[in-house]
């Protein structure tokens, strides 16, 4: 399917969606935000894909959500529409990893949409922020949650108080991104490891993603034993025989989804 405001590209078993704003540094407008959404579910329902990437240019992930476009609207328009609200529970929605590749800013609505993602690729080139303060409001698509989970609260509360950005080593370090890559390296690196992913059994990476997920929501103890439950029901999985057996036997896997 043709979009106006992103680009999707399907090869080997990888989505690639670079986000196609460069007048507005990619902004997420409702157009933008309303393709994203359609895009992912035609991801989550095509047996092809098995992970997806998004992205944007060099100079910008995405810097925030449209505030031409925001700046119009009154509370009535923004609860009862539930602005931002759609584009979250697609993401929750989704089963299949995702990996955002990110270069030049990525700030507001763009950070969180990156935090949205399982995990994050950064180009030296990447910074980082919440500066919604700036604009008297607060952050509306996870970034006071993710954010402060991901980094801590002395860090997330610094940002989002002060509106400061955080470059890429600064984030990596803070735990906000898995790595740093040049810039000229960036989707290279984010497809090796899309490709990586790929590889393995559909059912282990769908059960990994979920019980991660699981735990930013429960306490430990709780975790503990979904995770140790999940393991378990790996075991009535064919490609858990054959990976155990490929492993013993010294070759690579074959799974097959079963």
């Amino acid at each position: 399917m043709a979009y106006e405001t992103l680009i999707l590209e399907i090869e080997d078993h990888v989505a690639l969606i670079t986000l196609n704003r460069p007048e507005a540094m990619n902004a997420l407008n409702i157009q933008l935000m309303g393709e994203l959404c359609d895009a992912l579910s035609m991801i989550e329902g095509n047996d092809k894909v098995r992970c997806t990437i998004i992205t944007g240019n060099e100079k910008a992930f995405a810097a925030g959500a449209d505030i031409t476009e925001l700046a119009e609207k009154s509370f009535v328009d923004v609860y009862t529409t539930d602005h931002f609200g759609p584009l979250t529970r697609q993401f929750q929605d989704c089963r299949k990893p995702i990996i955002a590749a990110v270069s030049g800013y990525a700030l507001g609505g763009g950070c969180e949409l990156a935090m949205m993602c399982d995990f994050i690729i950064a180009a030296e080139s990447a910074k980082f922020g919440q500066p919604e303060i700036n604009l008297g409001v607060n952050a509306a698509l996870g970034g006071t949650q993710r954010l402060t989970r991901a980094v801590g609260k002395a860090k997330s509360m610094d940002m989002h108080l002060t509106g400061r950005f955080m470059k890429a080593e600064e984030a990596e370090r803070s735990g906000l991104v898995s790595r740093v890559v040049p810039g000229k390296s960036l989707l290279d690196e984010a497809r090796t490891a899309a490709q990586k992913i790929a590889e393995k059994s559909r059912i282990t990476v769908m059960a990994v993603k979920e019980t991660v997920n699981q735990s930013q929501e429960m306490s430990l103890a709780d975790g503990l034993l979904f995770e140790r439950r999940t393991f378990h029901m790996m075991f009535a999985s064919a490609d858990q025989t054959e990976g155990m057996e490929a492993f013993a036997q010294k070759r690579d896997p074959q799974f097959r989804d079963k």
